[in-house]
């Protein structure tokens, strides 16, 4: 597995037998082919096998903090609320920051697929972790080899994603996506269903076991795709160049601020595994009577995922699109908009809490609804729209920059939920005024992006078309 010198792309037509080829046998460079490029069935299988690991352990992380937690003398000794929401944004924040130390592995040293399969093993031992001890340390090393494996490894298995198009089916990205979108809820749905049973009837090793089981998956299914995917060579030293001057500054200055508002959005977005699930225990958890565990109701995201993706596709973005031009800036500027009513409804539900009342969780359904459809136009658009507007040699480094907004976004939360714990443990913000403030800050900053989007101007790349500086 010794590193192939890095060969420029041809940009020639080429059929698929004269395709490029390093020293050791992988192509370099995308078919030239106007049909679905060969090696994706075993990315978006990697990816649903992956974020089952992922959103499995993130699931049941708050309950086993506040719940399970051992003391270093084997007794129980859980966090308090506020303090299991800042250690689970602070753990989110490190896992969506990692993807710059990935993405320069990739562009710059070892090439987007050597980086995956490395980290991919890091990931697996954190898993191990987390199942074999259920102490603060175990908690500590499992979610540090986590964020590592699975923060460096985001911007290197989309960008992955993207290298295997050229002009000729360049067409079939936003489609691609899609499906790389559906395979991540997907995964997320059946681990969210299934992690909180598992820890409910058979204890943290086998709920946080059986997560490490699938990411072991993921690395397997990945390594056998090898020989179908093109590997895009890494660019070498001159990365830094690339990143910091000419095309490539001008992309990361025009999409920075861009991203650090969509980081509000992440803010919010991510608090349903933190203090949308503390909301869901002191609801009404039992719907036609079943009882709905707090850590499982965040199953109805990516369950709504896999229903809006096609519907938002094919029905309402057509729709919208005879109305006026939906571009991708204005999918994401709406998105913003939603996730204000989507928090307005959560913070209502608090102030039913409040007054002496028990709403039933399906209330929390309907703030996860609206959610949802503000996540397929803000997440989906953002990884489609960084992909095209980076320049092809820092690809892995821009789709890291916008992960960073997804570490911000966390920042935020963990920052806040930092400020406002009294020493006593109860809160500056009790109740229904804690989502009334995140709400307030997701309105500032959804007015800020429509100023910010109506004044952006960027370029599309793709692999296959040279970038000129």
């Amino acid at each position: 597995m010794g590193q192939a010198p890095y060969q420029p792309p041809s940009t020639a037509p080429q059929d698929e037998t004269t395709e490029p080829v390093a020293s050791d046998g992988y192509r370099t460079a995308p078919l030239q082919t106007e049909s679905m490029p060969p090696g994706i069935g075993y990315i978006v299988g990697n990816e649903a096998a992956e974020r089952f690991s992922f959103y499995g352990m993130k699931a049941i992380l708050t309950v086993f903090m506040t719940q399970h937690l051992l003391g270093s003398d084997g007794t129980l000794a859980p966090m308090t609320d506020n303090a299991a929401k800042f250690w689970v944004h602070t753990f989110m924040m490190a896992a969506y920051f990692t993807p710059l130390l990935g993405a320069l592995m990739a562009d710059w040293l070892f090439g987007k697929y050597r980086t995956i399969m490395w980290l991919s093993v890091i990931y697996c031992f954190g898993h191990l972790a987390l199942a074999v001890d259920e102490t603060r340390v175990g908690l500590a090393i499992g979610l540090g080899l986590i964020a590592l494996g699975t923060g460096a490894i985001k911007p290197c298995v989309s960008a992955h994603v993207g290298d295997q198009f050229g002009s000729g089916n360049q067409h079939l990205l936003e489609k691609v996506f899609g499906w790389f979108y559906f395979a991540i809820n997907l995964g997320a749905f059946a681990s969210t269903i299934l992690t909180p049973l598992l820890l409910v009837n058979y204890g943290p090793q086998i709920a946080f076991g059986v997560p490490g089981v699938l990411m072991g998956l993921a690395t397997l299914l990945f390594w056998l795709g090898r020989r179908d995917f093109a590997h895009i060579p890494p660019t070498g030293g001159q990365i830094f160049r690339q990143a910091f001057t000419g095309v490539g500054l001008r992309a990361i200055l025009g999409l920075a601020p861009i991203y650090m508002l969509v980081a509000v959005f992440w803010s919010l977005f991510d608090q349903t595994a933190s203090a949308w699930v503390l909301q869901a225990e002191a609801m009404d958890n039992v719907v036609l009577g079943v009882t709905v565990l707090p850590s499982q109701i965040q199953a109805a995201n990516p369950l709504l995922i896999l229903v809006m993706i096609p519907l938002f596709s094919y029905l309402i973005y057509p729709l919208i699109g005879r109305v006026f031009p939906l571009t991708p800036l204005r999918k994401i500027g709406i998105g913003m908009f939603l996730t204000i009513a989507a928090f307005s409804v959560s913070a209502l539900i608090e102030q039913n809490i409040e007054n002496g009342g028990r709403p039933n969780i399906m209330w929390q359904v309907v703030a996860y609804v609206v959610l949802t459809a503000a996540e397929v136009m803000v997440s989906i658009t953002c990884l489609e729209f960084s992909y095209t507007q980076a320049p092809n040699s820092i690809k892995s480094i821009v789709m890291s920059i916008y992960m960073l907004s997804v570490s911000l976004g966390n920042l935020i939360t963990a920052g806040v939920n930092a400020i406002i714990e009294n020493a006593d443990g109860t809160s500056k913000l009790p109740g229904a005024s804690y989502y009334w403030f995140f709400t307030a800050l997701m309105a500032v900053a959804a007015v800020m992006f429509v100023a910010i989007a109506m004044r952006y101007s960027g370029r599309t790349y793709s692999q296959d078309v040279p970038t000129r500086a």
